[in-house]
């Protein structure tokens, strides 16, 4: 039976095939000709979690804690857990997540298969070096325990291999200690993207957590103007280890397609912006609304409608020249097809441990536009086209259309990737920037 699984941008929805997973020790299916791919939450913003008319094995039940060990921070756990789930487990006894992206509802398993980043990662690197250990359920039944020193070749593949080389059934990964469940939080208004760049470094060598909001429809004088958020983990004296909370709000229905536009961005914009009234603010903030703003909004995807939207990620190198970002903010604001979730970061050296990992040294930027048709696709490919000239990157997590060119160009390790995939897992995102036909 054919059902609709789309993923978090709602572009593209495809019909697929299912079959649930209960339990680690499970057995893939026969796959009758069919590819598989495995499917958390549907977190992924493009195709990365799709496989248009072959099988998703879902993997929410495999949601079982497998070792907790207190004294070395070692979490073990089923692929299916949430980081939701962990942080309800962890926080008590006064660990935090090594990294953390700008959600809680994804997976373990899609935490190492798309190698996620948080606002740390100039500290941590991404959540794959956290990694100690995984298992690795291929489809001809070979089960491999992979780790940095065991089978470190499939290591290196699985680690934001975008759970192409099989099915990761149980992560083991490194916690961080914490003495309280609070932030230390700094806000800081800049002006423009010249004032961002003469906060950004000085903020990174004295904050773990550091991370910007940007009005991208700015212009002029303003360009790139925004506020940078940057931040701590307090002590124990600043509150409690109570973990988070449900949200209890939803967006109940699709909004209607005429409701985000240039001017009702640009009024949002505006107003964000405008909310601190003094140039930098202080408070001490519980981690929840502090590394997931979004989660307090259940289904808050629904507010770009049925058409849904874009979500676009890359990360230029650095050396302290300024064009390219200047050159991207500028074709957006001239646009008119800005985003109110417009996340402006520098990426720190650390390297990651897969051979598909977008993070590298530099400055990196997400915007979500609303998918608009041709016209969005047209300023996608125009800002592209400066990614690639400037020897940058696209997230495939967060990715929908990128081009097999772009891909193969920004990720020359694709080829050596290619000779760990499973010969019955496959994406709609990898047939596409691989030439398969989908």
């Amino acid at each position: 039976m054919n059902r609709p699984f789309g993923s978090w941008g709602r572009y593209p929805q495809n019909s697929h095939h299912t079959h649930k997973l209960l339990w680690s020790t499970d057995p893939l299916p026969p796959s009758n000709g069919q590819l598989m791919l495995a499917y958390g939450f549907g977190r992924s913003y493009g195709d990365s979690c799709q496989n248009n008319a072959g099988t998703l094995l879902l993997t929410q039940a495999l949601n079982h804690f497998l070792a907790f060990d207190q004294e070395q921070g070692l979490l073990r756990c089923e692929s299916g857990v949430s980081l939701d789930e962990v942080l309800k487990l962890i926080v008590p006894y006064g660990y935090f997540l090594p990294t953390t992206p700008g959600t809680k509802f994804i997976t373990v398993g899609g935490a190492l298969a798309n190698d996620v980043h948080g606002k740390n990662h100039h500290r941590a690197g991404t959540f794959g070096c956290a990694v100690t250990q995984f298992e690795l359920l291929r489809s001809n039944g070979e089960r491999l325990l992979c780790s940095p020193e065991l089978n470190p070749e499939w290591f290196r593949a699985t680690v934001g291999g975008l759970g192409l080389t099989g099915l990761i059934t149980w992560v083991e990964f490194k916690l961080r200690r914490i003495e309280s469940a609070f932030i230390k939080v700094e806000s800081l208004k800049f002006r423009n993207i010249q004032e961002f760049f003469e906060i950004s470094a000085e903020s990174d060598t004295h904050f773990e957590h550091t991370v910007s909001w940007l009005d991208c429809l700015s212009k002029g004088a303003s360009l790139g103007r925004g506020i940078l958020m940057r931040g701590n983990h307090a002590p124990a004296s600043a509150g409690n280890l109570k973990a988070h909370r449900q949200p209890k709000l939803s967006v109940p229905c699709d909004l209607p397609g005429f409701a985000l536009n240039q001017w009702s961005i640009k009024v949002f914009n505006a107003a964000y912006y405008s909310r601190l009234r003094a140039k930098a603010t202080l408070a001490t903030t519980h981690y929840d609304p502090f590394f997931y703003p979004l989660d307090v909004l259940n289904h808050w995807n629904r507010i770009y409608g049925r058409r849904g939207f874009f979500q676009y990620q890359f990360v230029v190198p650095f050396a302290g020249d300024q064009t390219v970002i200047r050159e991207i903010l500028g074709k957006i604001a001239a646009s008119g097809q800005g985003s109110f979730l417009a996340v402006l970061k520098a990426f720190g050296n650390r390297k990651s441990p897969g051979l598909l990992s977008f993070p590298r040294e530099g400055i990196t930027l997400a915007l979500d536009i609303p998918n608009r048709g041709r016209q969005t696709l047209d300023l996608l490919n125009a800002l592209d086209l400066t990614v690639s000239a400037a020897g940058g990157r696209l997230y495939p997590a967060k990715d929908a259309r990128m081009s097999a060119a772009m891909f193969q160009t920004s990720y020359p390790e694709w080829q050596e990737f290619a000779n760990y995939v499973d010969p019955a897992f496959s994406s709609g995102f990898w047939r596409r920037v691989t030439g398969g036909s989908e």
